[in-house]
């Protein structure tokens, strides 16, 4: 099951767009909960009250709380959680990476765009179940959701795993091992001494990586172009 909300001001959008949601939902066979609200303060005060969501779709030019506004106050509760904004106004994109948002639908181009960005978000939240990394030995069986990782650095022969709660774990391997494990493209060395999720990425400012949280890591001026060319790849696909 995939709990997706919908959220916009006017009423008669609102119901288009959940009928376009479940409309597509089940012309894929997508076994989803879909939830609409007219106002994102309603929205806002169930998340607070414990109610989870994979994906939430958004207008961004709402009153009192604006789709930007509650967007940055859904990622404190639900940090995983996948935003795509549906709006008139494009002005708001850049912004838009800030907070990590999945995808951006103008609406004026909806026929074209939203249904590859539902169906694009869906696939990465059912890949998200199945992607883990398994550390096993002697003593201990973990399991770890990639989409948990934040970053990974060496601690000499350890690689310590970093992850979006703030909590860290020990493997003793080398970085490249845990890299070759991961097998994923949305890993990537910055330098020898740290891995980063990709889609954590926030900015690259002064040959350093900044992460959603904050954190700041150095990235070696020999991987800094090839950085930048995968992180721009990766927004790319998303707006």
């Amino acid at each position: 099951m995939i709990y997706i909300a919908v959220c916009d001001d006017e009423e008669r959008s609102l119901a288009v767009l959940k009928e376009r949601v479940n409309a597509l939902l089940k012309e894929y066979g997508i076994y989803a909960e879909v939830t609409g609200y007219s106002q994102s303060r309603l929205l806002q005060f169930d998340i607070e009250e414990g109610k989870y969501f994979d994906l939430v779709l958004s207008d961004i030019e709402m009153p009192y709380i604006d789709g930007m506004q509650l967007a940055e106050y859904i990622k404190k509760y639900l940090p995983e959680v996948l935003i795509i904004f549906i709006t008139s106004h494009m002005k708001y994109a850049i912004d838009a990476y800030e907070l990590s948002i999945f995808r951006y639908v103008p609406k004026n181009n909806m026929d074209s765009r939203f249904s590859h960005a539902l169906l694009d978000a869906v696939k990465m939240i059912e890949s998200r179940s199945n992607q883990v990394y398994c550390i096993s030995t002697p003593t201990r069986m973990e399991k770890i959701p990639y989409r948990k990782i934040l970053y990974i650095e060496r601690d000499g022969k350890n690689s310590v795993i970093n992850l979006t709660d703030g909590s860290a774990t020990r493997v003793r391997k080398s970085l490249s091992a845990v890299l070759k494990e991961l097998s994923s493209d949305d890993f990537v060395f910055i330098d020898r001494g740290n891995i980063v999720n990709i889609p954590y990425i926030m900015k690259i400012i002064d040959g350093c990586v900044e992460l959603e949280n904050g954190i700041r890591l150095f990235a070696s001026h020999a991987r800094l172009e090839q950085l930048k060319k995968k992180v721009s790849e990766f927004w790319g696909e998303r707006i």
